[in-house]
């Protein structure tokens, strides 16, 4: 995911910190106001906070100010259903008062808000995930600071205008949902030392900053997907589905496939398919404009190609690019940090690798790949043999495996599956954060775990220790 890249490391100036200080009194008195809620209200904010942001108008308004003001992502506003995704999940669950019971081992839990969230917001997704926090976090009766990236700010910000204005409507307090209006590293710093707990959906130099406020925080990790098809997929099926994932808001989320692992007796006529789907095969020449483009001499990602359309791309690298295309498939049977078309795209760039002599040999090259980074976020397959997906999901180090489904459309949830709907996803220890799943409804709560007693449940020690039992001592 694209970075609140620090382009300074000036230190926090006295007015900053007085924001931070005040934006902190704000949301916990607005917190205060709404200890009392019952379920029923706050779902029912969430509702009016849902269709303030998703609704089909203001959602492409939102999108056109999103392109216009960072020249990243699509005009369409298709991520508008993620909103609705995430009030589905919300609205099915508790969030007060005992939301678990387990009558065998007499538990019963008890949820309570986390608190004040700083919630970092990155410059790829500016209006779905201040939405898709702000429901989670109402649910929970928390209160949200929300730090944007500076290149995004302007559409942050109205989105959290809209979203307080929705609040006042129902009569709730608005300073429930606060935004930092010039935001900067000091001051994201200084809130994420100060809230109660930090949610960072953005790079990897803010998840560590995060991770060092000396507070609790939720990160995410950078993307990488890979996806492997193997002889039993369906070629026309699984090549409009990467197509979906690839395109989907101009690749800007890290879940869009980078990476297809092909197997040799399908390969060419998969390649064929894809391009009937609007992929664009370079060839070698353009294979390195391309490169040159898409990376700079130090083999970083170029800002200005950042999830943008095929066309503005091609104009950069000097291809004529015919009206059906979309994106771009490179073939590429390099791996490592210094074949950057291994690494993540962020953008309309497809790599596509061939691989033969059995299952084993695509597995070897997706954990090669993932060694040159986004090892925890995701992996995919399309596959009918469930031998295949049960191999790939012992050997991939990722969080989460999507079979036969468009990746960047299900990774963080969909209408078709069971992952839980959010727009922040962790990526495990492998990708440096503290969970290994989709941060959702559970992450915005503490809970109380009450305990009555149970008749003894003591093994002998000659039962626990098995055959080490009254053996030898050291």
């Amino acid at each position: 995911m694209a970075a609140q890249a620090a382009t300074t490391t000036r230190l926090l100036t006295a007015e900053e910190k007085h924001t931070a200080s005040d934006l902190l009194v704000r949301a916990r008195a607005a917190m205060k106001v709404i200890e009392h809620y019952d379920q029923a209200t706050v779902d029912r904010l969430c509702q009016a906070i849902a269709w303030a942001t998703a609704n089909e108008a203001t959602s492409l308004r939102l999108a056109n100010m999103s392109v216009d003001e960072s020249g990243m992502g699509s005009r369409e506003p298709a991520r508008r259903l993620k909103v609705l995704g995430v009030l589905r999940d919300a609205l099915r669950q508790k969030s007060m008062g005992v939301i678990e019971e387990i009558p065998d081992k007499q538990i019963v839990k008890y949820a309570k808000p986390a608190g004040v969230i700083a919630s970092l917001i990155p410059v790829t997704n500016p209006v779905v995930t201040p939405a898709t926090v702000a429901i989670y976090a109402v649910k929970c009766k928390d209160a949200v600071i929300f730090s944007p990236h500076p290149a995004s700010k302007k559409t942050t910000t109205e989105t959290v205008r809209i979203m307080r204005a929705a609040l006042k409507k129902q009569g709730a307090p608005e300073d429930i949902l606060l935004c930092a209006e010039k935001p900067s590293i000091p001051l994201a710093q200084e809130l994420m030392s100060i809230c109660d707990l930090t949610i960072a959906t953005g790079g990897p130099a803010m998840v560590r900053a995060a991770y060092s406020s000396g507070r609790p925080a939720f990160g995410v990790g950078a993307g990488n997907a890979t996806v492997v098809i193997d002889e039993t997929a369906d070629i026309a099926d699984a090549a409009k589905l990467v197509r979906m994932s690839k395109i989907n808001d101009n690749g800007s989320g890290c879940s869009a496939d980078g990476n297809l692992v092909v197997d040799t007796s399908i390969y060419d006529a998969f390649l064929t398919q894809l391009q009937k789907e609007g992929g664009y095969l370079v060839n070698d020449e353009e294979k390195k404009l391309l490169q040159a483009v898409y990376w700079d001499s130090n083999l970083r990602r170029t800002p200005e190609t950042i999830a943008r359309p095929a066309t503005v791309v091609a104009q950069r690298v000097g291809i004529k690019l015919p009206p059906e295309k979309t994106f771009f498939i490179v073939k590429e049977s390099n791996i490592g940090k210094e074949y950057p078309f291994s690494t993540e795209k962020l953008g309309v760039v497809l790599s596509i690798f061939e691989y033969s002599g059995g299952f084993e040999n695509a597995i070897e090259m997706v954990k090669k790949i993932f060694d040159t980074g986004g090892k925890g976020h995701s992996c995919g397959i399309y596959s009918f043999d469930d031998e295949h997906i049960h191999k790939l999901a012992l050997a991939a180090p990722v969080s989460r495996m999507m079979v036969r489904q468009a990746q960047s459309k299900a990774n963080a949830g969909n209408f078709t599956n069971g992952m839980p709907m959010t727009s922040s996803m962790g990526c495990g220890t492998w990708g440096g954060n503290i969970v290994s799943e989709n941060i959702s409804l559970k992450h915005y709560m503490n809970v109380t775990w009450v305990s009555r007693p149970l008749p003894e449940d003591k093994p002998s020690e000659q039962e626990l220790l098995g055959e080490f039992y009254n053996s030898e001592i050291f």
